[in-house]
């Protein structure tokens, strides 16, 4: 018996390790605090376009969620996700000199990893699609701005809520 006991040990030990590696991969990617470092290439990134025009963006007209100008020319605008991307965040898609600047966000875009490209007119967004690209970020933008802007619309949407909780849930003790 006492041969065993080497044996129940090591399957405890492999149970537990293989529980926890299930825990993780269940983990929503959205939740996760991922090291963040500029020139990070981030491969088979979703995005989408959108444009001012769409019926669910003309309350706001053509400016973005911080209330600057949607921009379309070497520097664009983008949406995301604030608590994957965060407000500020600049990079560029693999084979394209245009520079994106995350400055907005979309309530189908929250818990996703997709970025919406700002296209000026319906046809370039048509145009657009939906596409896999591979992105570099030049710089990551600041969880704390993303917090300043999110935080007073806090009441108004749950898409906003969530952005916020998944932000704060990423906060490292000092």
């Amino acid at each position: 018996m006492i041969a065993t006991a080497p044996l129940c040990v090591a399957f405890v030990c492999a149970t537990t390790i293989v529980g926890k590696l299930q825990q993780l991969s269940q983990t929503p990617p959205a939740t996760l605090n991922p090291i963040r470092t500029a020139g990070q290439v981030i491969p088979s990134v979703k995005t989408t376009a959108y444009t001012h025009t769409e019926a669910d963006h003309l309350q706001y007209g053509a400016r973005t969620a911080v209330g600057t100008q949607l921009k379309s020319g070497a520097i664009r605008s983008a949406a995301a996700d604030w608590s994957i991307y965060p407000l500020g965040t600049v990079f560029q898609i693999q084979g394209d000199p245009s520079v994106y600047v995350v400055d907005d966000y979309g309530r189908a875009l929250v818990g996703t990893r997709t970025i919406d490209i700002y296209q000026p007119t319906t046809g370039l967004m048509n145009l657009w699609g939906t596409r896999k690209v591979n992105i570099r970020v030049i710089r990551w933008g600041s969880p704390a701005k993303s917090l300043a802007v999110l935080k007073p619309r806090a009441y108004k949407a749950q898409h906003v809520r969530e952005m916020i909780s998944r932000i704060q849930s990423q906060v490292r003790p000092s």
